[in-house]
């Protein structure tokens, strides 16, 4: 049997790693078109503030897969899949055949598409390449704007600060997660940046990047200002890595459809981690979540049902993180992807907590936490039970333990 994962992250890692323990006669074929093999992608905003070396960054070696009996192929995209064929079109060049195919492509990151934004010093934040550069320039810059609303945006806000940058957040919208927190948990946000040293602006985007001689040394913005920076980084979400599958017949939407068991509309062909947009039996709707948990946990589910298994991806997906001093934490389902939830929430500018529920009919189906995570335990208890929760009842959960 064939098995071929287009993907070495941790779901295609593991995907790979997992078949070939349960089944030593299987080929196992790993694609990535980066040079590197595995390598902890949460574990780069501590290595762009120069708190883990490479060394513990990086999780695979080459030598480490040949041994364990995965053929590694790095730096080759998919051009394309032919079910009929049942083979794959690479570049440089090419065709490689499948019998059971995972796809675990993640996405890029948007670039920043404005006059100037493809100076040398623009960066976006997502491979081990990013880091590496934007760590270089670091090292030569004084002052930074993060750009975006996103988790990226403010990591790299985070990075830039921690290195004594003078340093400035832009955000399109009113707040940071504007579609998750409500008015009060972005002032929360805005407070928590401000005290450490943050320039906020909201409500502007970049209107033109300014260049000397191929690098940024300024942006102005959509309101007018202008802004001096030798570092921009660009947090603008993410775009699907499924361009490939362009009249394969495979289902896609924003990511690549699957059913329960990770497994798409074509009967041997599978998806995992990001890219997959999967019927989450939990939640009782489709979904997706990029974290690095979700990841691991598709990456083993999609390899046993590769191997004939039959076990649903059944958990709440969760996220946490650092926030500049504090912490936020992030359960289950939220209106980034979901708009049509409900939600109660409750600020502390005091005590510097921010916590905010989320329902779906009357089933609660996430909660984003931040400055406390007291009750993590119990709010994913009543998630994973689809638990009924009255309206009358909701605003006591918020101090749940």
């Amino acid at each position: 049997m064939k098995h071929v994962i287009v993907g070495n992250g941790a779901a295609g890692t593991t995907a790979a790693e997992l078949i070939r323990s349960q089944d030593p006669g299987a080929s196992v074929t790993l694609i990535t078109d980066e040079p590197h093999p595995l390598y902890n992608r949460v574990a780069l905003p501590r290595y762009i503030k120069t708190l883990v070396p490479e060394e513990k960054v990086v999780m695979r070696s080459p030598a480490q897969y040949a041994q364990a009996g995965i053929s590694f192929l790095t730096e080759t995209r998919v051009r394309s899949v032919s079910v009929e064929e049942h083979t794959l079109l690479l570049q440089p060049g090419g065709e490689l055949p499948w019998d059971r195919l995972l796809i675990a492509t993640g996405g890029r990151p948007n670039p920043l598409t404005v006059p100037g934004g493809d100076a040398a010093n623009v960066h976006t934040f997502q491979t081990l390449d990013d880091s590496k550069a934007i760590l270089r320039d670091i090292g030569r810059s004084r002052s930074g704007v993060a750009v975006g609303g996103s988790f990226i945006a403010y990591e790299l806000t985070e990075g830039f600060r921690h290195h004594d940058l003078d340093s400035t957040w832009l955000i399109r919208g009113p707040r940071w997660l504007r579609r998750i927190l409500d008015a009060e948990g972005g002032r929360l946000v805005d407070r928590i940046a401000s005290e450490h040293g943050v320039h906020m602006v909201y409500g502007e985007e970049v209107a033109e990047v300014r260049v000397r001689d191929g690098l940024a040394v300024g942006l102005r913005t959509t309101g007018g200002r202008e802004l001096p920076c030798d570092l921009i980084g660009v947090g603008l979400g993410l775009r699907m890595n499924i361009d490939f599958l362009a009249g394969s017949g495979v289902a896609t939407h924003r990511g690549v459809i699957t059913d329960r068991f990770l497994r798409t509309n074509v009967r041997d062909i599978f998806a995992a981690g990001d890219v997959a947009e999967f019927d989450d039996v939990v939640l009782g709707r489709h979904n997706m979540m990029g974290t690095w948990d979700n990841a691991l946990a598709h990456g083993r589910v999609a390899a046993l049902n590769m191997l004939g298994g039959s076990e649903p991806y059944a958990d709440v997906p969760t996220y946490q993180s650092g926030l500049f001093d504090t912490i936020i934490s992030v359960l289950g389902m939220t209106p980034e992807n979901h708009p049509d939830l409900e939600s109660v929430g409750a600020v502390d500018m005091t005590a510097r907590t921010c916590r905010k529920l989320f329902f779906l009919g009357d089933r609660l189906v996430g909660a984003v936490l931040i400055g406390s995570i007291h009750g993590t335990r119990r709010l994913m208890d009543l998630i994973r039970a689809g638990a009924q929760v009255a309206v009358s009842e909701r605003r006591g959960l918020l101090a749940a333990r």
